[in-house]
């Protein structure tokens, strides 16, 4: 447990420090290029992911590291069922629009699902952390608060991706009962179901597990559950890491994602960012 506590410590500095780059560029102004798939990507991501890939090199040696630009490059480490998944600049879209719902996300997969992870808002400084088993907790500048999800009442509290809202997604939430929902960017959504501000934020869409790990983890040790479109929790390792979908809640199984979907073949549909 210690251990586990010294590690999310450990991350949580480090997406402190990759934020710190991430504003250092804003202040200087950057350029956005286009990837291989068409989404965007900055000076600052690149920044951020090699910050965070140096401090996770001396915090967890040896443990490897799923980074997305790193993965986009073609560098991909070999692992085994304990590994990092990163995304230095979670909600590019939004940071490039000038935004303040971005995030750094830092997660620890084991055994196939989050074991801890830190989302690391930078332009709020707002931090994140969990680590499952243990507890979640929020720090905006004072000291850890410890944060949990709440109990479900009558009427769901949405939240709902700012920059990939779909039909399907409404008719969902429609389904479930959601009387309103709440529009952010980046794996913040999961945070606010975590801080017991929402109960459902469900995504009808792929995206990659790097985008999901950090926040996933925050809502597990928060007390939440994230399942897939089979109703049994989302899982990583997958093929590309790719999630197809997801709907994250406060810790009651919501309604199957599955009649809400399009077909998949599991390469043709490009993860965007949650």
């Amino acid at each position: 447990m210690s251990g586990d506590l010294a590690l999310v410590d450990a991350l949580a500095e480090a997406a402190r420090e990759a934020g710190e780059a991430i504003l250092e560029i804003v202040r200087r102004g950057f350029d956005v290029e286009a990837k291989g798939d068409s989404s965007p990507v900055t000076e600052a991501d690149r920044a951020a992911e090699l910050v965070i890939l140096a401090a996770l090199a001396r915090a967890a040696p040896g443990v490897p590291v799923i980074a997305e630009e790193e993965v986009a490059a073609g560098r991909i480490p070999a692992h085994d069922d304990t590994y990092f998944l990163v995304d230095p600049l979670d909600g590019t879209k939004e940071f490039i629009r000038g935004g303040d719902d971005y995030t750094v996300n830092i997660g620890l997969i084991q055994h196939g699902t989050p074991a801890l992870g830190v989302v690391f808002a930078p332009a709020t400084g707002r931090l994140h952390g969990g680590c499952v088993g243990i507890g979640a907790w929020l720090d905006e500048g004072h000291g850890r608060a410890p944060i949990h999800t709440r109990e479900r009442g009558d009427a769901l509290t949405a939240v709902a991706s700012k920059s990939h809202f779909s039909q399907p997604t409404a008719d969902y939430l429609e389904a479930v009962g959601a009387r309103d929902y709440v529009s952010v960017g980046s794996s913040l959504k999961f945070c606010i179901v975590a801080e017991g501000r929402a109960d459902i934020y469900p995504r009808l869409g792929p995206t990659s597990e790097w985008d999901t790990a950090a926040g996933h983890a925050v809502l597990l040790a928060a007390g939440g559950i994230v399942d897939g479109t089979d109703g049994s929790p989302l899982a990583y390792g997958k093929k590309a890491f790719l999630n197809r979908a997801f709907v994250a809640t406060s810790g009651f199984k919501a309604p199957a994602l599955e009649p809400f979907l399009s077909p998949f073949s599991g390469g043709g549909d490009l993860p965007q960012g949650v």
